[in-house]
């Protein structure tokens, strides 16, 4: 009888300690993870087709092509592994890196807007499309991440299954943060009295 009362005892303790839970939150944070860096991917593989579409048109902003260019090299060059999850410099250095890319495809859109030419022509509006909707897919991927890693981390701070976390050395994951975040805060300055 005392052995039956100590094995639904230690199934009940098991089954409450959330090991399972982690294995599951770990597996789809990986997996949530990978989906962005297939968006990244999907992103810098059209970076290419668009500064070939770009540099036809003789009199674009040389400038703002090569920041385009470098941005896309820095961003592509960074080794992603799935230990990057758990390394909150090299995820914040990832981040930085796919930021700059996204600020420079930005600039180059804003820039393009004064080149009729440019967008009058078919493959540069098809691209731009193209990476629009990339760019979309990429905040959704990221938000998908982003809970992912909260359920995660919800898991690991909470008792019992923290006791769980510290046993098997799980650790909080880092999450998405913004890089600029004092700046994105401060409202706009909106000034319609401008030069005439």
């Amino acid at each position: 009888m005392k052995r039956w009362l100590a094995a639904i005892a230690a199934a009940l303790a098991l089954s409450g300690c959330g090991y399972n839970d982690f294995q599951r939150l770990d597996e789809q944070s990986r997996s949530a993870w990978s989906e962005v860096l297939n968006q990244y991917q999907r992103r810098a593989d059209l970076v290419p087709n668009l500064v070939a579409t770009v540099k036809g048109e003789a009199n674009f902003e040389q400038e703002t092509l090569t920041k385009v260019v470098e941005a896309r090299a820095k961003a592509t060059s960074m080794q992603v592994t799935p230990d990057v999850l758990n390394n909150p410099e090299a995820f914040q250095k990832f981040q930085q890196a796919q930021g700059e890319l996204s600020s420079a495809l930005s600039r180059l859109m804003v820039v393009s807007e004064r080149y009729p030419d440019l967008k009058a022509n078919q493959g540069f509006r098809d691209l731009r499309v193209q990476l629009e909707g990339t760019e979309n897919r990429i905040t959704v991927a990221r938000n998908r991440y982003i809970q992912t890693v909260q359920e995660y981390n919800v898991l690991a701070r909470s008792f019992p299954t923290n006791v769980t976390a510290k046993v098997f050395g799980y650790q909080p994951k880092p999450s998405f943060t913004v890089a600029n975040e004092a700046q994105i805060s401060t409202p706009p300055q909106v000034d319609f009295g401008g030069k005439k």
